[in-house]
């Protein structure tokens, strides 16, 4: 016979609401409850689990210990485990409802959300999404902090994480911009060499400088960084004023920018391995149905905008 289980789920709701606020006093006020039944639980949780979750110190408040670090993830997942048990119960399987938090890629938010929040507003009203965007790097430092359940983001590096697990989900080939009536505007497709004495446009966020400087300088020639922006947007409209080319992965609808002008997609020519969309989750942790409901709805989208394999 299994023994029983010697903590409740109570007890691991406010053991959550203190590590987010910091505080027994600030969790109890955020849980309509008295402190001294947070502090209760939190001690007869730590009590049968025989670890110390926090470490108190006087006027700073409470920090988490490695052991309470690790519950943290545990506990999230278990309370929605337990959420979507008392749902089946109820005979409300069918019908996906709670929040769900996506992480994005800043440059992909234009690509995938607006779809993202079509789709799930038509097959699952009931879920209630939020996103989180931002660069890889901050968006995996989340994701391991539990405040997400996911991230949409590229392979940079990703398969080397130990404690993330990476599902590629499309593949997008770079290729080049050039501004309309650029003497290679009419070209199928151009090797970067060809673009070599030209200045290049380049999108300047962590990893993504790397990759592209990298695909410049595959070619042997050391690339011409002229001008510089976080904006992919801003990118486009630059290389539309005949400020240089760029080299980019996702494509818009339009070969119109913001700024009026008008951009020309080249085919790139020069072999290089293409960047991986991804889903990445956190190592172990089974992902609920509503946040698996909502990557499937991701794997639709990618699956129509990359590159057949």
């Amino acid at each position: 016979m299994t023994s029983p289980v010697g903590f409740t789920l109570v007890q691991l709701r406010y053991f959550l609401v203190a590590a987010e606020c910091g505080s027994m006093t600030a969790a109890s006020a955020r849980l309509h409850i008295a402190q001294s039944a947070v502090s209760s639980a939190v001690h007869n949780l730590e009590r049968d689990l025989r670890v110390q979750l926090f470490i108190r110190r006087r006027g700073r408040g409470l920090v988490l210990t490695p052991a309470g670090e690790r519950l943290q993830y545990q506990a999230r997942e278990l309370l929605a485990r337990a959420r979507e048990v008392e749902g089946e119960a109820r005979g409300s399987g069918e019908t996906l409802s709670g929040p769900v938090t996506v992480g994005c890629f800043i440059t992909l938010a234009p690509y995938y959300l607006p779809a993202l929040f079509s789709e799930c507003t038509e097959r699952y009203p009931g879920i209630e999404i939020d996103v989180v965007e931002a660069e890889t790097e901050q968006l995996l430092q989340t994701l391991r902090a539990g405040r997400i359940d996911f991230a949409l983001t590229y392979d940079f590096g990703l398969d080397a994480d130990q404690e993330l697990d990476g599902e590629t989900i499309a593949r997008f080939p770079a290729y080049v911009i050039v501004p309309a009536g650029h003497p290679l505007a009419d070209r199928d497709g151009v090797e970067l060499a060809e673009l070599a004495a030209e200045p290049l446009v380049l999108l300047d966020l962590p990893y993504s400088r790397d990759y592209f400087r990298a695909l410049v300088a595959d070619t042997g020639t050391a690339p011409d960084v002229r001008y510089r922006t976080q904006s992919y947007e801003t990118v486009r409209s630059m290389v539309a004023r005949g400020l240089g080319y760029s080299v980019l992965n996702q494509r818009p609808a339009t070969s119109q920018t913001y700024g009026g002008g008008e951009v020309v997609e080249l085919e790139l020519r020069d072999a290089r391995p293409p960047l991986e969309l991804t889903l990445a989750t956190v190592e172990g942790v089974t992902q609920t149905a509503r946040a698996r409901a909502v990557m499937d709805v991701l794997r639709e989208i990618a699956a129509g905008r990359g590159a057949p394999d």
